[in-house]
């Protein structure tokens, strides 16, 4: 049925505060719980910097006062630890009804992870997963953050890939929670590459992994706050 293949494309023109992006995935959410046979989404941003915690993060990861962060910080409703977001990053926010995919939240993650790997190969990279964590490495340095959540079966949250980002931020704390392998950037290998480029070859790992076929959205479809 075309409910299953047909998904609706929201890119971002411009990097967005943390809570608009949150918001907007909400929104597309609670149409699903209220359709279930409504079209699924992807969300596609950069976010001005900022830090999130996922649901039982521990502040032992952060290298600075929690009531004084140096950047805002955001406890949110995903798995995972802490995580760093800024322009020069790009993340996608699959707002999926996980039982069209498979209804098992373990395979979700691995195959978010294959769509990065998917694009790390049309690149010529030989992309990595590290046995029993979330992610993908590249020459043993984090590429991709992965965290999930979902509500009946309806995903939120996603995966942030570093292309031209600083790196910077991600010293003042202990990215994933995983102290023993640095983070790095696509253009660390391929400074040819810029988001403009990265973006619609993500956007495509994604739709072929997934069996989508994305399409703008129509008037109605338009999220408060875009």
């Amino acid at each position: 049925m075309d409910f299953q293949t047909t998904a609706i494309l929201f890119e971002a023109p411009a990097p967005v505060p943390f809570v608009r992006g949150w918001d907007w995935q909400r929104q597309l959410q609670r149409r699903l719980l209220a359709d279930p046979q409504a079209a699924e989404a992807l969300l596609v941003l950069q976010h001005e910097p900022c830090y999130t915690l996922g649901r039982g993060a521990s502040e032992a990861h952060l290298g600075f006062d929690p009531a004084a962060p140096p950047l805002p910080l955001h406890r949110i409703d995903r798995g995972g630890e802490v995580t760093h977001h800024l322009p020069g990053q790009l993340v996608l926010y699959p707002v999926l009804d996980l039982q069209r995919h498979g209804a098992d939240l373990h395979l979700y993650l691995r195959e978010l992870e294959a769509v990065v790997l998917d694009l790390l190969a049309e690149l010529g990279l030989a992309g990595e997963r590290c046995p029993g964590r979330t992610g993908v490495w590249l020459e043993g340095r984090k590429l991709a953050a992965i965290g999930v959540g979902a509500r009946r079966w309806i995903s939120q949250h996603g995966l942030a890939l570093n292309v031209t980002c600083p790196l910077d931020g991600f010293g003042a704390i202990v990215p994933c929670g995983i102290a023993d392998r640095p983070v790095a950037r696509l253009s660390d290998w391929r400074p040819d590459l810029d988001i403009a480029a990265v973006q619609p070859r993500l956007i495509a790992a994604f739709a072929c992994r997934f069996g989508l076929d994305l399409r703008p959205p129509r008037q109605a479809e338009r999220l408060e706050g875009w």
